[in-house]
């Protein structure tokens, strides 16, 4: 059985913010610009799963170029030097660190996975019987970043389908 989610958009975004602030934009000269623009392409994505007391995934989806800058910014790192290996561990820790936080604010009994990481389009990745319940869409840079969250169908998991 899942709970109905008690993060909502604003506690996401909070959480985005943290992170932006803690590890790619420390200095605040680089923040995400909000564009509230749910269908932005991306380029590349990690993701974490949540079960338990609530069942859904956190995406975290970006350009190839955004991706790569926040790379650069989380492992201190300059542009060039980063691999498609930093990229890969970056965005599977920004999805870890955001889905954590979220597993925090859920009831008892959650479990995270461990991230996902495609270095495809998010269009690429289907998330079966769940629907996208909130999110953070922005530009970085004039780069397309998104941090959503997906919800489950309680139904469908009830039916064993």
């Amino acid at each position: 059985m899942s709970v109905e989610v008690e993060v909502d958009e604003s506690d996401l975004a909070e959480m985005v913010e943290q992170v932006w602030e803690s590890y790619l934009d420390p200095e605040g000269v680089s923040p995400l610009i909000p564009t509230y623009d749910e269908n932005q392409a991306s380029e590349v994505h990690s993701s974490v799963s949540i079960t338990g007391s609530w069942s859904g995934h956190v995406v975290y989806a970006s350009s190839t170029a955004a991706a790569r800058r926040a790379a650069a910014a989380f492992l201190a790192m300059e542009l060039e030097e980063v691999s498609e290996e930093d990229i890969s561990d970056t965005l599977g820790e920004l999805a870890n660190i955001v889905g954590g936080n979220v597993k925090a604010m859920l009831p008892p009994g959650a479990q995270l996975s461990l991230p996902q990481v495609v270095l495809a389009p998010e269009s690429t990745a289907r998330y079966p019987n769940a629907a996208r319940i909130s999110g953070v869409y922005g530009l970085w840079e004039g780069e397309p970043v998104s941090i959503s969250m997906w919800q489950i169908s309680s139904e469908t998991k009830e039916d064993g389908a």
